[in-house]
């Protein structure tokens, strides 16, 4: 017991919190479970479901069922979150789903098949069930999926009076806004006055004189990332959507928008290392195997091309084989610089930092960073070499090699990402095999050619 105590006096999800929750599982004590639980937030609740095993978790949910609200299954990892609704009670799945905004329920119901979707549409009440299936309508990873529609209003000429009047009667206010947006009346937004202002302001004032400068609008079909992008290039806080029209149809606020930015940067990141976009310490060994097999397959067949490269230069390396010993080095070191300058590309394009307005800056730039970072490890690698096996023509021939990759490494992790995206493919996905597929066969071209050439 002393050691629960422990547990449960230190804030968030620990080992021996962790250990606590499953012996209270394996003793089926229902009771000790549910106060362990209710002292976790959400996420971190969340964060168990995906730590413990199947078994575990099944018996947690048969158990603690009651503790698994609403919050919990908007947190959870998309590969685990079906089976967790296929284990959760049917009473329990209704009162959690009822407890979401439309724009959580949405980010649930569109990751799960067509049954497990009917089962939550069935839970929810007429009204939010007709606002659910509206935003399923449109595009996925669109702003109609990711907005909420449950939205402040108020006509445009309303003072701050009759707004905090409106507000304190109302019973259907979201759990977080920050902006009432003003509507003509058609519903076509004119613009939104934040709450700080609104309390801050006298009872006359009227609203259409105190409103935020920031105010635009977003198209229902904008795709996800452009909204992201939106609302921190331009500091948003909430946006209103509109349909065709101009009709408000929905709001965004940031976090929504901040999750979209944190679920690229996580997508870019595991799509530059070859493991797909969905991948998990939750995944099953299977799973984990489909996401990263054909990568390998892939590489397989692009690293036979550097194997053809060297299998030209046999002569050269029969008659000097130091340099099968030293030709690794150049080649290694040319896909380190390619993937110094692929990421920060793909990034800066991620971002839109990186443009055909500015691309030819960048290209210059790391065509100078290249050069200067080759002639670099070109004196410390030639002297090297050179002091190594007793041959200053070794030593020349692995300073230039390595110049020559440098250069093409900086500029394939530029010029790669750039025509793909021009192309329009996904510059996260493809381009890592191209750029280390291309430093590897110039590097050994380039080394065994210039050895060839000068020591032969």
């Amino acid at each position: 017991m002393a050691e629960i105590q422990t547990a449960d006096d230190e804030d968030g999800l620990d080992a021996r919190r962790v250990d606590a929750i499953l012996d209270a599982v394996e003793a089926g004590d229902s009771g000790r479970l549910a106060g362990l639980l209710q002292q976790l937030h959400a996420a971190d609740i969340a964060d168990l479901l995906e730590q413990i095993s199947a078994q575990d978790r099944r018996a947690l949910l048969a158990m603690g069922a009651a503790e698994i609200d609403g919050e919990v299954l908007s947190e959870l990892d998309e590969s685990i979150r079906e089976a967790v609704i296929e284990a959760l009670p049917r009473e329990a799945l209704a009162l959690a789903m009822r407890e979401l905004e439309t724009d959580d329920v949405v980010d649930i119901l569109e990751d799960l098949d067509r049954p497990q979707q009917d089962i939550i549409l069935g839970a929810l009440d007429l009204r939010d069930r007709a606002a659910v299936q509206q935003a399923l309508a449109y595009p996925e990873e669109s702003a109609g999926r990711l907005m909420q529609r449950e939205v402040v209003v108020a006509p445009e000429h309303w003072t701050v009076g009759e707004t905090t009047e409106y507000l304190r009667k109302a019973d259907w206010l979201p759990d977080q806004f920050y902006h009432v947006v003003l509507v003509d009346p058609r519903m076509r937004p004119t613009g939104y006055a934040t709450l700080g202002r609104i309390l801050s302001a006298g009872s006359e004032v009227r609203l259409r004189d105190i409103l935020e400068d920031s105010f635009r609008t977003i198209e229902a079909t904008m795709p996800e990332e452009d909204v992201a992008y939106l609302f921190n290039q331009y500091h948003l806080i909430s946006c209103p959507v509109v349909a065709e029209g101009g009709r408000l149809v929905g709001v965004i606020t940031i976090d929504d928008a901040m999750a979209v930015l944190d679920e690229e940067a996580e997508e870019d990141m595991l799509r530059l290392a070859g493991v797909g976009d969905g991948s998990s310490p939750a995944d099953s060994a299977l799973m984990t195997v489909r996401q990263r097999l054909p990568w390998l397959v892939v590489n397989l067949f692009t690293a036979s091309i550097s194997a053809f490269v060297i299998s030209q230069f046999e002569a050269t390396i029969a008659m000097i084989v130091s340099l099968a010993a030293v030709m690794p080095i150049v080649s290694s070191t040319g896909g380190i610089g390619g993937t110094q300058s692929l990421a920060v590309s793909v990034r800066a394009l991620a971002t839109r930092d990186l443009t055909s307005a500015n691309a030819a800056r960048v290209v210059r730039r790391e065509l100078v960073a290249g050069l200067l970072n080759g002639l670099s490890l070109a004196l410390i690698l030639g002297i090297a070499g050179a002091l190594l096996y007793g041959d200053v023509r070794l030593g020349v021939v692995l300073g230039l090699a390595m110049v020559a990759n440098q250069i093409v490494a900086a500029l394939g992790g530029v010029l790669v990402p750039l025509t793909l995206e021009k192309h329009g493919l996904d510059p996260a996905l493809a381009s890592g095999t191209f750029v280390t597929t291309l430093t590897d066969v110039m590097g050994y071209l380039t080394f065994l050619g210039l050895a060839t050439w000068l020591m032969t």
